[in-house]
């Protein structure tokens, strides 16, 4: 059994890791709830693009566009497949890093033909580059600040590629928080887009609307608004989901340590117990001899 000092030298390095561990939770939940409310403010405008779509579609149900499925619902084959794939940029976040990658990659070995990654934090290109996977594109900057510049310049770079017939159909895979508490990875078709994404049972009033210079060419402009807008909220979520599976894990990390302190604390009185008992015990002895020693002087 350890001594008295080893075991309060385990009790104050205890100590100072549940330190450490409530304070990034207080951290995550700070950047958890900024993020939120940087994605609240930009929410409004790319829900209102996403109303516009679905108005064009309601004017005219068989408008063609390269960034749709095509009305008889099929693709040509040529081209590869693009997987946009947003990580975090730290571990300590229990399973989430994790679970990206294992649906990532489920959902690249199902798609036929060639693929190409394009990746968001720095664990998945660590990842990756340790298993020897290739990698199209690295969006270099941290997954820790989303902002609506950085989805610009994603969405760019695979509107790029997609226009130019280079991929054929683009894909991404995050972390959606459901209801605020719960999260999902979700694997989700960026491009084309299926009709059904913007068809809508709502009734309105008929009024006729006219597009200049022509509905497809509207489309041409508002469908990048729309994408940077997707990707920015499926950063902004990944970023949260991060924040509160570090939350999560960091708080599991200090009721682990409260619980090693309690039982520190109980192995400490013991010992505490069996040095005073021992004392006592080497006192009582002490005196019995003592006395023994006495009554044998008295002897005559």
């Amino acid at each position: 059994m350890s001594g008295v000092k080893e075991i309060k030298a385990h009790i104050a390095s205890v100590q100072d890791t549940q330190k450490i561990t409530e304070a990034m939770y207080l951290i995550a939940s700070a950047k958890m709830r900024k993020a939120k409310e940087g994605l609240d403010r930009t929410r409004p405008y790319f829900n209102a693009v996403q109303a516009e779509i679905k108005r064009i579609f309601r004017t005219d149900e068989r408008v063609e566009n390269r960034y749709f499925y095509p009305l008889e619902g099929r693709l040509p084959d040529e081209g590869a497949v693009g997987c946009l794939v947003v990580t975090a940029d730290k571990g300590l976040a229990g399973a989430y890093n994790q679970n990206v990658i294992k649906a990532a990659k489920e959902l690249i070995e199902k798609k036929r033909g060639e693929k190409e990654l394009f990746v968001v934090g720095e664990y998945g290109r660590q990842y990756y580059k340790r298993h020897n996977i290739p990698i199209q594109r690295s969006f270099l900057y941290t997954a820790q600040n989303p902002t609506m510049q950085r989805a610009r310049e994603i969405a760019s770079v695979l509107l790029d590629a997609y226009n130019s017939g280079k991929l054929k159909k683009i894909y991404i895979v995050y972390t959606d928080m459901k209801n605020g508490l719960k999260s999902e990875v979700r694997a989700t078709r960026l491009l084309p887009f299926h009709r059904a994404q913007f068809s809508s049972d709502h009734k309105e009033e008929h009024a006729e609307f006219g597009f200049e210079p022509s509905i497809g060419e509207v489309l041409d402009n508002i469908i990048p608004s729309y994408l940077s807008g997707f990707i920015y909220s499926a950063l902004v979520d990944s970023f949260c989901c991060e924040q509160n599976a570090r939350m999560e894990a960091m708080d599991a990390a200090s009721r682990n340590a409260q619980k090693l302190l309690d039982e520190l604390s109980l192995q400490l009185n013991h010992v505490r117990q069996g040095a005073i008992t021992q004392e006592i015990t080497e006192i009582s002895s002490g005196a019995q001899a003592q006395r023994r020693n006495a009554g044998e002087g008295t002897i005559t």
